[in-house]
């Protein structure tokens, strides 16, 4: 970040300052496909809340689907359109028959000559229980019905392989130890979005955010999860010890748990978690600050009295042993 302060220009200009900058940002850009072995377009944005509306205004689609339990920066802007929502199945998988009907059966609103029928966002890791999703069946899908698959891959991103099977991807890079407020939608090729811009290729508007780019290539290359302070046996660990209090169906990622406290209220948790030192929150970080029942866990069949008891703990790059095994023994104590 601070060689991408030193030589900043707007990469867009025709000066020599302004080439400078055009060529780190394409190295950048070069770093971060070969990081994530993507081996498509990369459109950089200032975030994942950016890239998944890029993607729904750009696509070239008649219509929109995305599962029940999107983050918000997904499911609201979408559904708020008057598209589609794929509910649950009890095993935390989306339901594949709902799918493939939705993704067969274009609004009335939707009109026009496209190339596809169907953008269809599925998350690769949900943001609240871990929850994994299968997204090889879903690509087969959604494929087979003449769709884009649009999958957030914001807090698998830099941990574990995307799904290169995907047409596109969002990413963040502060859910990986880069700078708040940069991201990417990865994009199989250009011609699945019509561009409205005047940076990235025409497909963005806005200046290009040189130093943060710099700083999330750099967190890419930095080794993903075999550099963190914990490992996975450590981690593991950790799971295993909370694992009866752990909300959720499916297959999980042992980096986002949630925990339903057997008697205390998640607010009245925070509370407390907070004066001993520890930063959690209540569903998705980005509506914490909220009282009603969380959506996601809702739409993953978890009951009311037990959401309510519900708090988000995750971990990141910098999280050490220590500081996982005096979590757990701080929220034991909780009565």
């Amino acid at each position: 970040m601070e060689e991408g302060f030193a030589i900043w220009a707007n990469p867009s200009s025709p000066h020599a300052e302004g080439r400078k900058a055009k060529q780190a940002l394409e190295d950048a850009r070069t770093r971060v496909k070969a990081a994530l072995e993507w081996d498509g377009e990369v459109i950089f944005t200032s975030g994942a809340s950016e890239s998944a509306l890029l993607a729904f205004d750009s696509a070239n689609v008649l219509d929109e689907v995305v599962s029940a339990v999107e983050h918000d920066a997904i499911y609201a802007p979408v559904v708020n359109r008057n598209s589609h929502s794929i509910p649950m199945r009890s095993d935390g998988m989306i339901d594949a028959a709902a799918l493939d009907r939705l993704s067969t059966e274009p609004s009335a609103a939707a009109t026009g000559e496209v190339q596809n029928r169907c953008l269809v966002a599925i998350q690769h890791i949900n943001s609240e229980t871990g929850t994994r999703q299968s997204i090889g069946m879903i690509a087969e899908l959604v494929h087979g019905n003449n769709g884009l698959l649009l999958v957030d891959c914001a807090q698998s991103a830099g941990k574990i392989e995307i799904p290169q099977i995907a047409d596109m991807v969002i990413v963040s890079a502060h859910k990986f130890g880069g700078p708040i407020g940069v991201g990417a939608l990865l994009v199989r090729d250009y011609a699945m979005l019509h561009p409205h811009g005047g940076h990235e290729r025409g497909y963005r508007r806005g200046t290009e955010n040189l130093p943060d780019i710099l700083g999330m290539a750099a967190a890419l290359e930095a080794g993903g999860m075999e550099s963190w302070a914990t490992k996975d046996v450590e981690r593991s660990k950790f799971v295993e010890r909370m694992a009866e209090f752990r909300v959720g169906p499916g297959e999980k990622l042992d980096t986002i748990l949630a925990l339903a406290h057997p008697t205390m209220s998640a607010q009245a948790q925070l509370i407390r978690l907070d004066a001993m030192g520890f930063a959690v929150s209540a569903g998705s970080a980005c509506s914490s600050g909220t009282l009603k029942k969380s959506r996601v866990l809702d739409a993953f069949g978890v009951p009311d009295d037990v959401a309510a008891r519900t708090i988000r703990v995750s971990m990141g790059w910098s999280t050490t042993p220590e500081e996982l095994g005096a979590f757990a023994e701080a929220w034991a104590s909780l009565k």
